[in-house]
């Protein structure tokens, strides 16, 4: 499996699943958070384009609310509606 679908498949089952579980209307994650819990090294760009990525929408059907951050960085936060 790609790299880049790891971190979607972590993000959507780790975070937003449980989120639509718990009913909640929106999630916030952190490129950072996602990277560490992954256990991944200098990896940030590869978060953040994972998780920028209309297939990211679409796969776990969420719309983005917020996108707060540079390009690619670990201060980047999402803010999705699920």
């Amino acid at each position: 499996m790609r790299q880049a679908d790891q971190i979607r498949f972590y993000v959507l089952n780790e975070i937003i699943v449980p989120a639509r579980k718990n009913g909640l209307k929106t999630v916030k994650v952190r490129a950072w958070d996602v990277h560490q819990a992954l256990g991944l090294e200098s990896r940030m760009p590869a978060v953040c384009s994972a998780l920028d990525a209309d297939k990211f929408l679409v796969f776990a059907h969420v719309k983005l609310v917020r996108r707060h951050g540079p390009l690619q960085s670990s201060s980047v936060e999402w803010v999705w509606e699920v």
